[in-house]
């Protein structure tokens, strides 16, 4: 067997290795499950535990980009955060679904977007780019918070792991 010696050190040096980070036994990584989308939403972190910031869809319209109004209709709409601050900066999915709720087009949206006139500072507004306008039957919010992108045990296998955000929908996937 091993010398009394090194049996007393070899404790030691394995507790010594796992706290430096030199082991990646325990970097896992995970992904949230999607949250139910609706047209106002509490957003969520990655463990599924709320913080009192809400976002809404407060209207949407299809209509010309005034930058680009020969290009015809495009989805226009409004959205809402209640609760954010300005030390988080919480950001959700919007997207635009059909009667079916089957997605047309999605885009991440954060509450530092919503700037609007002084009596509502909370409302901001966008476009988003949809190949069919005309089959919009609403714009949704998915609840999961986007805003935080925690390092994966690949990319960083000391400090990364853990639970990481849905992946954004794509188009053609029903909410």
């Amino acid at each position: 067997m091993f010398p009394a010696r090194i049996r007393a050190i070899a404790p030691s040096a394995l507790v010594m290795l796992a706290l430096s980070g030199c082991s990646s036994w325990g970097c896992t990584d995970t992904t949230a499950e999607r949250g139910e989308a609706g047209v106002r939403v509490r957003v969520v972190d990655t463990d599924g535990q709320t913080h009192g910031v809400t976002a809404e869809v407060v209207d949407w319209s299809l209509e010309p980009h005034p930058q680009v109004p020969s290009e015809g209709d495009q989805l226009h709409f409004r959205f809402r955060f209640d609760g954010a601050d300005e030390y988080a900066d919480p950001a959700v999915d919007a997207c635009a679904v059909d009667e079916e709720r089957v997605t047309l087009g999605c885009q991440t949206i954060s509450s530092s977007q919503a700037f609007g006139p002084a009596d509502d500072s909370r409302t901001g507004d966008q476009w988003l780019d949809v190949e069919d306008p005309e089959q919009v039957d609403a714009v949704l919010l998915i609840p999961n918070d986007q805003s935080y992108d925690r390092r994966t045990c690949e990319a960083d296998i000391k400090d990364g792991g853990g639970t990481h955000p849905p992946e954004s929908p794509s188009r053609g996937d029903q909410l």
